[in-house]
């Protein structure tokens, strides 16, 4: 009578590791575009980075196309083989701290332009602060270009 205790104890201790394995070969799947390499932070995506590839539903859950992801920056490094998610993206930086700028005011028909350097990152249309070499003064501007930024008069 002991026997048989022991030996469904040693049989349910050998199959507790493949039980997850089972599982998973059941799950449904899911075809998903997914990176073909590694993606380093601040690299810009192209539809050619990605492959399509069968995943398991619960990975695939709110992952982007390869349409949906192209010409956006990867904000962190994203691995090969896995799918991107819109959090993992942002838009493309077009000023990166440090950068030399051009500061534009204008009103009207009159445009006024002077050197500065930018005090952070920023995208298109995305507020940054910059330092006006020539008054020495830092200003709120917004990104409009590589090296163009914009600043409003008050």
């Amino acid at each position: 009578m002991m026997v048989r205790p022991i030996v469904l104890a040693a049989l349910a201790s050998a199959l507790l590791p493949v039980a997850p394995l089972l599982a998973q070969a059941a799950a449904p799947m899911a075809s998903t575009d997914v990176l073909a390499r590694t993606v380093q932070r601040g690299e810009v995506l192209a539809a050619g980075d990605f492959t399509s590839t069968e995943i398991p539903v619960a990975q695939a859950r709110d992952a982007m196309s390869a349409q949906q992801a192209a010409g956006r920056e990867a904000r962190r490094t994203l691995r090969g083989g896995l799918p991107v998610r819109a959090g993992d993206l942002g838009d493309p930086r077009v000023i990166l701290r440090g950068d030399p700028v051009t500061i534009r005011l204008r009103s009207g028909a009159l445009t006024i332009s002077a050197n500065g350097r930018a005090l952070a990152d920023a995208a298109r249309g995305k507020p940054l602060r910059v330092f006006n070499e020539a008054t020495n003064q830092t200003l709120d501007a917004i990104a409009e270009e590589p090296g163009v930024v914009r600043v409003t008069a008050r």
